[in-house]
């Protein structure tokens, strides 16, 4: 069949790697010069960035994507699996090593603090029961497909759902199992990795700390740059034909049935067609449809980020690849991002430094610095003075935990805002992930893989089902794959 795909982020790439594979003719319409959509890299001044995601878990679902091309991904995709996962700054002079071996990571806890070893052990055994549990149904199938709650293993998950912890928040279950603050805080921090609220969210978000921890972290040879490369050039092998610099206008819908689609003043017929832009915006500017795009909108978006971009002219070696800075009130950072729609004035900043272990990334003597801040996802609110007082708190905070004047060694800057994530990646507002989980009912509440209401319409992407991240993202592409090889297997 001829199938469109519109965009090539991380869904979009996966679906159209597996259906190309399975014979179809594949078109990948990207209305950038390069692919990737968040995530993308750029170059200042000798200093090389990642744009967007750079946190990667899971890439046995990108070596799946080779295996099932017939090539081999340990040789194509080389990753550092990370022994540190991140550092950790609090307000109080503490500072947590939290390293990927388990036993380690509890003795640390129990050290700085007084969290027995017991506690953070039986947290992350329940995080990876949790994932295990949820896998099936939420993961790996539609839900949105009775299918999908019929098979043996969505039927054992079904019975065992009551172990998921849905009906306390991520923040009041990590109270209760760890009682110290700063040990609360730091697990609370993994809501944010889909942009909720862990105050609102259910406890479930809790089984993500099971893919950092539990599956591992990693980190690509050449930067996480190297997913959207090594995937775009695997679509290309695999015979998808990706038009760049091709915006598309419109779906085209005769009789409720897609015929194809309407970019760059062309008409690209399609029997299927494949959206990996943001599901609000497929529908009020793809299909002129606002009941659809205004539907969406009674979810609560997720957070954005805003991120400076430095080329720091200096090594730190109380650092690692990924570092957190946290704020000193929490609850009030959350209530002030989605409650309020502010920028909160001291707020958690998240730094990431590939050059730690991709020397390449930074001059010799320098690292390359990703400083983001989560931020809330509204429009008219970054404003150059704006931004400019938040990079004055993020650099007071750096400079006060870290005891060391950074602003005279930046040297090299660029900043990345909602506005301009919205305008780049066609993301609504800027929010990182379409609908935050903020509510027991999100994951059923999310926009399905599949249109309803249009024959041969279906959706990847981070706004859709199962979420946002890489590893969702490329769940999504795997999923769309998949229906669309149930329903016209006959064909």
């Amino acid at each position: 069949m001829k199938i469109v795909i519109i965009g090539s982020g991380m869904g979009g790439l996966s679906a159209g790697i597996r259906l190309a594979g399975s014979g179809h003719e594949v078109t990948m319409l990207e209305k950038n010069s390069y692919p990737g959509g968040k995530l993308t890299e750029f170059s200042v001044n000798g200093y090389r960035f990642d744009a967007g995601p750079s946190l990667f878990t899971r890439p046995d679902l990108v070596e799946e994507l080779y295996a099932i091309s017939g090539e081999d991904a340990s040789k194509a995709f080389p990753c550092h699996r990370l022994q540190t996962l991140c550092h950790y700054f609090y307000e109080d002079g503490k500072r947590i090593h939290a390293v990927a071996d388990h036993s380690a990571l509890a003795a640390e806890l129990e050290d700085k603090l007084g969290v027995p070893a017991s506690r953070t052990l039986k947290h992350l055994q329940r995080a990876a029961m949790m994932y295990d549990l949820t896998k099936p149904i939420f993961l790996d199938n539609s839900l949105h497909k009775w299918s999908t709650f019929t098979n043996r293993k969505a039927l054992k998950a079904l019975v065992g759902l009551y172990k998921i912890d849905m009906l306390r928040s991520m923040y009041r279950a990590n109270k209760d199992r760890f009682k110290v603050p700063q040990a609360v805080q730091l697990f609370n921090r993994y809501a944010t990795y889909n942009g909720s609220n862990p105050y609102k969210a259910p406890a479930t978000l809790n089984l993500i700390a099971h893919l950092e921890y539990n599956l591992g972290a990693f980190l690509p040879a050449n930067g996480m740059h190297q997913i959207t490369s090594s995937l775009a050039g695997l679509a290309e092998r695999q015979g998808v034909k990706i038009e760049y610099n091709c915006p598309v206008e419109k779906i085209k819908v005769i009789n409720s049935q897609v015929e194809g689609v309407e970019a760059g003043g062309r008409f690209f017929p399609a029997d299927l067609v494949v959206s990996n832009m943001d599901a609000y915006y497929t529908y009020l500017k793809l299909l002129d449809d606002e009941r659809s795009a205004r539907n969406i909108l009674r979810q609560e978006r997720s957070s954005s980020a805003l991120i400076f971009y430095w080329g720091v002219r200096k090594e730190f070696r109380e650092l690692d690849v990924h570092n957190i800075f946290f704020a000193e009130d929490y609850r009030a950072e959350f209530s002030s991002i989605f409650n309020e729609k502010k920028l909160y004035h001291d707020p958690t900043v998240y730094v990431n430094i590939t050059s730690k272990l991709v020397k390449e990334d930074a001059p010799a003597g320098g690292e390359n610095w990703f400083v983001m801040i989560n931020a809330p996802a509204r429009k008219g609110l970054y404003t150059p003075e704006a931004i400019a007082s938040t990079r004055r708190n993020i650099l007071t905070k750096l400079e006060r935990l870290l005891n060391v004047q950074i602003e005279p060694l930046i040297e090299a800057e660029t900043v990345l805002s909602p506005d301009d994530i919205d305008m780049k990646t066609g993301s609504y507002l800027g929010s990182l992930y379409g609908t935050s989980s903020n509510s027991r009912m999100a994951a059923f509440l999310r926009q399905p893989n599949f249109s309803r209401k249009i024959g041969g319409l279906y959706f990847v992407g981070g706004s859709v089902h199962p979420g946002g991240g890489i590893p969702l993202a490329l769940l999504s592409g795997k999923i769309v794959s998949k229906l669309i090889q149930d329903k016209y297997k006959n064909r």
